[in-house]
């Protein structure tokens, strides 16, 4: 059996597994899918896995095989996935990545990188959560969700994402959740921009015992350090005891005076109680310049002796290769392309997407790359290998050799390459008018 055909086996043997204890993942047990029917459990979620950016009803006819005996109705397949749970999406992308362990840095140093991605939905202005009034987007107004999700540096795949109204969004209370239920072992390092820069964020992880590297503002690390200017190159660790009050009498070191930090009440803080009214913290603050001018500052517990200033900087470099799954998640997989107006069962389709990513990048980091005597290293082209793994998956292919064909399509590796971005707003597509 190829690797390919491992990969594809152990998605659907986690599927096959579900299906023997299916009241988990329904909302009524031991009544729903329990007749027989064309889309029973197994089916459906191999539906959700393989579907594609067409209308409902064309993605039943191609998964169907056009077969007018066997392929259900739009309707039908409406009903089976009411009776679904969204622990059900959650379930399979945990329990695959499990299957196949990780990249490690050093051999113990998971490097994940934590940001945040809008998808625009159906226009439902009656949904105060998710619609955004008129501005400068929009001359209508526009519905949106907010995912935070954690993904593997090294390995390429989504590990784990918080899905919140685009309205009620809220970065750093997604971040912590998600630290604090990383599952996935060794030795996290969670890696975000400037957005996720928190006390609370970093008295997460140096719960959980993992490590951290965000992207903070000037002013945070001068509020940090308490200095009125930084320094061109800066390495160094500091300690903050972090309270409520700004009370002196109330301290219980003052003679530490200077470490003193006060977080406002009204910012979300979970280690501070009335039993434990204070909470120690030691921080390595990193500045290194980038350009002529600009700087970044980078805040981490990493240790010194492991990790110096300029792999902290590659490590944070590397974090742009989520900001590239975006776009492939969006786009080349055709998340953007939703099959309902419910931002429960897009929640569905976004999980599945996510899952259908780790798929297709399991097997195509898998796949040798001949060296090519000339300038330039190669690299597999990911958008044509999301096609053939998704063909692959969907039993499209035919007799075709999933690794023979992914490394036909290949691109020059060129380094330090930059681009302006260049942000556009999305319209969602329509449900109808798709030929996909």
């Amino acid at each position: 059996m190829s690797f390919p055909q491992k990969v594809r086996s152990a998605l659907w043997a986690i599927v096959d597994t579900m299906a023997c204890n299916t009241a988990r993942f329904v909302k009524n047990p031991g009544k729903d899918f329990t007749r027989d029917r064309k889309m029973g459990f197994v089916q459906l979620i191999h539906f959700f896995l393989c579907m594609g950016s067409g209308c409902i009803s064309h993605e039943l006819l191609k998964y169907f095989y056009f077969l007018p005996d066997e392929v259900p109705t739009a309707s039908a397949f409406i009903q089976q996935r009411a009776r679904l749970l969204p622990e059900t999406f959650r379930h399979i992308p945990g329990q695959f990545n499990l299957r196949f362990p990780a990249k490690r840095l050093m051999g113990k140093y998971s490097l994940i990188a934590a940001d945040g991605c809008e998808f625009n939905i159906a226009r439902n202005p009656q949904d105060p959560s998710t619609f955004h009034s008129t501005s400068g987007r929009s001359n209508k107004g526009f519905n949106s969700l907010h995912t935070v999700s954690l993904y593997d540096l090294l390995s390429r795949r989504y590990l784990d994402v918080v899905i919140q109204p685009g309205r009620l969004k809220n970065e750093f209370a997604a971040l912590c959740r998600m630290i604090d239920r990383y599952i996935y072992g060794g030795c996290p390092v969670f890696v975000a921009d400037r957005g996720f820069a928190s006390y609370n964020v970093f008295a997460h992880a140096l719960e959980k015992g993992s490590f951290f590297a965000i992207r903070t503002r000037d002013v945070n690390i001068k509020r940090l350090l308490a200095a009125d200017s930084l320094p061109v190159c800066l390495d160094r660790w500091t300690d903050v005891i972090l309270t409520r009050s700004n009370a002196r009498k109330k301290r219980l070191h003052p003679e530490l005076g200077a470490l003193y930090r006060c977080i406002c009440k009204a910012v979300p803080f979970d280690f501070i109680t009335d039993s434990c009214p204070e909470y120690h913290m030691r921080l390595r603050v990193v500045r290194f310049r980038i350009a002529e001018g600009v700087y970044e500052n980078i805040i981490t517990n990493l240790p010194s002796d492991e990790f110096s200033l300029e792999q902290i900087r590659h490590i944070y470099h590397l974090r742009w290769g989520q900001e590239t799954s975006f776009r492939d998640l969006k786009h080349t997989i055709g998340t953007a392309n939703f099959h309902s107006r419910s931002p429960q069962y897009i929640e569905f389709e976004i999980l599945c997407r996510m899952t259908l990513y780790n798929f297709c990048t399991i097997i195509t980091m898998e796949v040798p790359i001949k060296k090519e005597t000339g300038k330039w290293e190669y690299q597999v082209n990911l958008s044509m290998a999301i096609k053939i793994c998704f063909a692959f998956l969907s039993d499209h292919m035919g007799l075709g050799n999933v690794n023979d064909l992914i490394s036909r399509y290949i691109l020059p590796i060129r380094p330090d390459r930059t681009y302006a971005r260049q942000p556009r707003f999305q319209v969602p597509a329509s449900f109808a008018y798709r030929f996909v």
